[in-house]
């Protein structure tokens, strides 16, 4: 059964009411009437839906596009492919998220334990399906139409929000909050970890920085660890997905729409920035930064402290700030000492010392 997500989708409205709300201008000649349905990404768009592009990486997307609208900056206009309407705009990503507060006017707070009504039976809601041999311990909460499979253990003090799926035999840690999720068999999810909150996703303008609402999910598949005080952001419009078997430690973050592959290893206080994505077994060692929209191949390895800034080859091992292949980062850490010894050397000489 296709889950139902977690806000309710108000329209479909008119054209023209989606072009006055986010502020674009429709072309001459275009029926305004058409009837726009959702917000979906360029990629997975169809008829109905409104996209947006701001970002020039993604306009290989806009080519194949099969949206009937699309926010789009007047540089990019030429672009759209004649089947999509234009909506153009000077802020796209402005756009996008007047467009999303229309759509999901609900999205722009969470949804939690208590939404709707309140619990009447204990700390766990009636709607909620508990499967049998489930252990909920003192303080847990469990909310409007979640699902707990059989086996798994809810700690005492966590949270389990409006229509969260957990499957069995897995773990919830005290402390911790799920929200906007989906959790699959076998997980641990240890103390205070909290899962499913929003995206950081601002409209930055002049007159102030306009929230943009997180209607995705995360997605937790089987066999997944989760390390204590580590944060995971819903998606945008896309899922925050964290493949099977993958090993996270304590204080990572990973942001919104985070695409992370199986078995991955992701080392302490680890930072993934928005619409990353990791391939199967890759590696990161402690405190390194991933920044947003770049792809880190299958069985890559970044060391520790290390800062991604930009694609990295399947296998490849990476290290440094920025982050570069290992042997020449080692080259380059070479000779640069070589270079402060003999400045070292220098500055003894001329105070009429003895380098060493």
């Amino acid at each position: 059964m296709e889950h139902p997500g977690f806000f309710e989708r108000a329209g479909p409205f008119p054209l023209h009411a989606v072009a006055e709300t986010t502020g674009a201008e429709v072309r001459d000649g275009t029926d305004a009437g058409i009837l726009i349905k959702d917000v979906r990404p360029l990629d997975t768009a169809g008829q109905g839906d409104l996209s947006f592009i701001d970002n020039p990486k993604y306009l290989p997307l806009l080519d194949k596009a099969g949206a009937s609208a699309c926010l789009v900056a007047p540089k990019f206009v030429d672009k759209v492919p004649s089947a999509v309407v234009p909506l153009v705009t000077p802020e796209p990503y402005q756009g996008f998220a007047k467009a999303l507060t229309l759509f999901y006017p609900a999205a722009l707070r969470p949804k939690t334990a208590h939404s709707g009504s309140p619990a009447t039976a204990g700390h766990i809601h009636p709607s909620a399906h508990i499967e049998p041999d489930v252990t909920v311990e003192p303080g847990a909460v469990i909310g409007p139409e979640a699902h707990i499979g059989r086996g798994t253990t809810i700690a005492a003090g966590s949270v389990v929000g409006y229509r969260v799926h957990i499957g069995r035999d897995s773990y919830i840690g005290p402390n911790a909050s799920i929200t906007h999720a989906l959790i699959g068999n076998r997980v641990t999810i240890h103390a205070g970890v909290a899962i499913g909150q929003d995206g950081f996703g601002f409209a930055m303008g002049r007159a102030g920085h306009l929230k943009v609402p997180q209607i995705g999910r995360v997605i937790v598949q089987d066999d997944v660890e989760i390390g204590a005080n580590s944060t995971i952001d819903r998606g945008a419009l896309r899922d925050t997905i964290v493949g099977e078997g993958t090993k996270i430690d304590n204080l990572v973050q990973i942001g919104h729409n985070v695409v992370i592959g199986r078995h991955c290893i992701i080392v302490a206080q680890t930072g993934i920035s928005g619409s990353s994505e990791l391939g199967d077994f890759v590696a990161l060692g402690g405190q390194v930064g991933v920044v947003g929209h770049v792809k880190i191949g299958a069985g890559a390895q970044i060391a520790g402290s290390s800062n991604v800034r930009g694609d990295v080859p399947p296998g490849a091992r990476w290290g440094g700030t920025p982050a570069k292949p290992v042997r020449l980062w080692f080259r380059e850490l070479t000779l640069l000492r070589l270079l402060a010894e003999r400045k070292d050397l220098k500055l003894d000489q001329s105070q009429g010392g003895k380098g060493e």
